[in-house]
């Protein structure tokens, strides 16, 4: 994104919105330390996965975990 990073867009997307109103936002990123997915975290993102990506980790850690945010409301 010319414009803003993945960091800076997470936080203008959580800003604009209510919690409950608002995308759920998955980073998918070649920055894999730790650190770094505690920055995504904090920053509004609800799940962080690195690169290269594996499709079981897609669906059970993102997927799966969104699919029980819904059903749970």
């Amino acid at each position: 994104m010319p414009e803003m990073d993945g960091l800076s867009a997470a936080r203008a997307s959580t800003a604009q919105q209510p919690a409950d109103r608002r995308p759920r936002i998955v980073a998918l990123t070649a920055n894999a330390f730790a650190e770094d997915r505690e920055e995504g975290l904090a920053v509004g993102m609800d799940d962080y996965l690195s690169k290269p990506l594996q499709r079981d980790r897609l669906m059970i850690a993102a997927l799966s975990r969104a699919l029980r945010l819904v059903e749970s409301r």
